[in-house]
This record gives structure tokens, C-alpha cells and sequence, in this order.
């Protein structure tokens, strides 16, 4: 597993973003994409577009603008080209997991291969 600290550039819906990844002593990757691992958010266009805006601008509130934590699992790409990650902010003193707050909050439903 790796972990790096970005800044969230950009939320682009409730399960893609865009980051700034540091990477110590003043090197800087920019403008990353971040697929949230193991969740599916709704569509922001289409069909689902009203639910998808609701998973989207309830993600940019809580962590656009802001530096994260993002864990990887893997250190290649996904199907298309975004990493895989778990999202992380400290939320009164404690790490809370964007990608759990998601599901929580009814935002998100599970995603993965079944087997």
C-alpha cells in the first residue's frame, strides 16, 4: 500500500477527482486523476444526472480545495488511466475514510468484481 498527500484540484463527480500529489522535498505530481476505490457513485450526466450532482457537490464540500490523504493499493492504473485510491481527511482528530463517509451517507453503493 502507498500513501502520498495531494490537494484536491479538482472533484469532477462523486467518485473521480483530480490531484496535486506531494512528493516530498518540494517535488510536486499535478493534475492526477483518483478513481474512489471500491464504491460507484450515479452518472453526472445522463439519467442519473440529478442523483449524480448530489454525490458531486456533497463530495466538493467536504474535501475540495483541500489536502487529503489518498492510499493506493496498486502502483499502476485502472481501465481508464485514473489510479485507484482510498481517500482520507482528518475530521475531528480522527481519519475518516471519504470513500466509507460516502457509502454512509447513502451517496455511494459498492463496487467491485463479484467473484
Amino acid at each position: 500500500m502507498y500513501e502520498y498527500r495531494a490537494f484536491v484540484r479538482k472533484v469532477y463527480d462523486g467518485d473521480t477527482i483530480t490531484v496535486d500529489f506531494d512528493l516530498g522535498f518540494g517535488i510536486t505530481l499535478g493534475g492526477q486523476k483518483i478513481r474512489l476505490l471500491g464504491i460507484n457513485t450515479p452518472e453526472v450526466r445522463g439519467p442519473e444526472r440529478p442523483e449524480g450532482l448530489k454525490s458531486r457537490d456533497a463530495l466538493r464540500a467536504k474535501i475540495g480545495n483541500k489536502w487529503v490523504k489518498v492510499k493506493t493499493t496498486k502502483d499502476k492504473r485502472g481501465k481508464y488511466g485514473r489510479w485507484l485510491g482510498e481517500i482520507f481527511i482528518n475530521e475531528n482528530e480522527e481519519e475518516l475514510s471519504i470513500n466509507n463517509w460516502l457509502l454512509e451517507e447513502g451517496l455511494a453503493k459498492v463496487y467491485g468484481k463479484k467473484k
